[in-house]
């Protein structure tokens, strides 16, 4: 059996459309993927593998399948209340730069004259934090608005105020002094121009052109480097057979880009997706996850009628009916490739119960990243922080919520009390204990069982040999009686048999 280790360009070459297509409970290959699979074992060699597509699941058992979960609601985050913040501010992005949290977004106001809506000129604005969790807006000196320099604009009557979306360049050829960088403009500015920062708080453009000039650009377009494909991606909204959609692009240099794709995706019915939010996954790069914002205009009803601060509603309504009634929401999906997605359909973040400043076009719209944090749990292991915005277009201004999330916990294989399995692949691994990231109940359990590549159980790996595990915890060694070293099996097929009752599992790992 040969072994076989696939690049995302690999796949985007090799494969040539999705990876999934639906079939009972979970997904299974095309034809021609399942056909050449059926020949190669895949390699994980000591990554984290998640459960958020069924690339390693073989076969789902009994009460086994794969399960969305979602983000708990926190507190607000940040409340964008300051003059030059207004009523529409948006395009967030967050990310962690070593023992500081930082954050982008833009500062708009929209307001009514005259039965018309009135804009003022967008300004992208900078807060920070120690933890994650609370934030502060620095005085930076920066920009003068209304007379004063004492306010936390770091760009103003730019290009790229609309939609500012930096990110830290890991690429290892990337000079220090230009260590972030952000995409960002729209098409009355030429189309997508790129920037550069030695700090991330003072910037300047890479080239005065504009590196992409073809589509809408009029939301968030990002961009950031691939340490699996070893190049930078683009993502970007764009316009399909007159819909929302979503375009990606690859470059070496983020000046020339090529390889233009639509993305694609896995047992998903065609919908508008306004923005994207796609970055790798910090603790497995490999996958990479996004958070698009789904679009749906709903029109006139006795339930949008219901839906909070109906007179607002009507207001916006009378200028554009979609403005009243269109509703956005969060959903996660996620690659391996770069371009086919597997696109959980239930939404990932609701609109939630009904409450002022919700349910309304440009609620929980999430910032591009999430980071991780200490659990308000004393002693309970770090989380995701993932932060949306409500009170959108609002005369009280936008507040950005924090929600959390387990670790690695987007989706899990799980099972109620009567059970289940779940068969992996072949696949080869690198390392000497598997470690479980996963949940049970006080009664439930888990147990796995190592076979060989025909699917008999290895002597001192079978299920029988494994002691129950329970508990809820992101980082378990799966043992095996005698202490079974799993070295002698490294770099050999294997397959794994999850046996699950009550239980959860979020990500495995094989380690040294």
């Amino acid at each position: 059996m040969n072994r076989t280790t696939f690049t995302r360009r690999e796949w985007l070459t090799s494969v040539g459309g999705s990876l999934f297509a639906a079939s009972g409970t979970h997904s299974v290959w095309p034809d021609s993927v399942a056909a050449r699979e059926k020949t190669n074992v895949i390699d994980i060699g000591s990554r984290r593998e998640l459960f958020v597509d069924d690339y390693l699941i073989e076969q789902l058992a009994g009460e086994a399948e794969l399960r969305l979960h979602h983000p708990t609601p926190r507190e607000i985050a940040v409340a964008h209340d300051a003059p030059w913040e207004g009523t529409a501010s948006s395009s967030h992005t967050v990310f962690q730069d070593g023992e500081l949290y930082r954050m982008y977004y833009r500062g708009w106001n929209f307001w009514y004259e005259n039965g018309m809506l009135q804009f003022s000129k967008a300004v992208t604005c900078y807060a920070e934090s120690k933890d994650g969790i609370h934030w502060t807006k620095p005085e930076l000196g920066l920009v003068e608005f209304n007379g004063s320099k004492k306010n936390n604009i770091i760009i103003h009557n730019g290009i790229g105020t609309l939609n500012f979306s930096p990110f830290i360049d890991t690429n290892p050829a990337c000079p220090p002094a230009a260590r972030y960088k952000a995409v960002a403009g729209v098409l009355a500015e030429g189309g997508m121009h790129v920037f550069q920062s030695a700090d991330g708080i003072h910037w300047s453009l890479m080239q005065k052109e504009p590196v992409l000039t073809k589509g809408p650009f009029d939301s968030v377009n990002l961009a950031f480097w691939d340490p699996t494909a070893k190049e930078y991606r683009a993502y970007r909204r764009w316009i399909k057979e007159g819909r929302r959609a979503i375009r990606t692009t690859t470059s070496t240099d983020l000046i020339q880009w090529e390889r233009p794709s639509d993305l694609t995706y896995a047992d998903s019915p065609t919908e508008e997706m306004y923005e994207n939010k796609v970055f790798p996954y910090p603790r497995a790069p490999h996958i990479l996850i996004g958070l698009p914002t789904r679009y749906i205009e709903r029109g006139w009803s006795p339930s949008m009628r219901a839906l909070p601060e109906r007179n607002e509603r009507e207001e916006r309504a009378a200028l554009s009916e979609r403005f009243g009634t269109a509703l956005t929401e969060t959903l996660v999906m996620a690659s391996r490739d770069g371009v086919h997605f597997k696109r959980w359909n239930e939404a990932f973040l609701r609109p939630g119960v009904e409450r002022p400043g919700t349910w309304q076009y440009g609620h929980q719209f999430a910032a591009w990243q999430f980071v991780e944090t200490e659990s308000s749990l004393p002693g309970a292991p770090p989380e995701l922080s993932i932060y949306a915005h409500e009170r959108y277009w609002h005369g009280e201004g936008v507040a950005l919520r924090r929600y959390t999330l387990r670790l690695d916990g987007f989706v899990s294989a799980r099972t109620g009390w009567k059970g289940g399995r779940l068969l992996t692949r072949p696949l080869v691994f690198d390392g000497t204990q598997l470690e479980l990231n996963f949940s049970t109940s006080a009664t439930g359990s888990m147990r796995v069982e190592i076979q060989d590549e025909a699917g008999t159980p290895i002597e001192r790996f079978s299920l029988a040999d494994c002691p129950e595990l329970f508990g809820d915890t992101i980082a378990r060694r799966v043992m095996w009686k005698g202490d079974a070293d799993l070295s002698e099996l490294s770099g050999k097929p294997v397959r794994l048999l999850f046996d699950l009752k009550d239980a959860d599992v979020y990500s495995f790992q094989f380690r040294s």
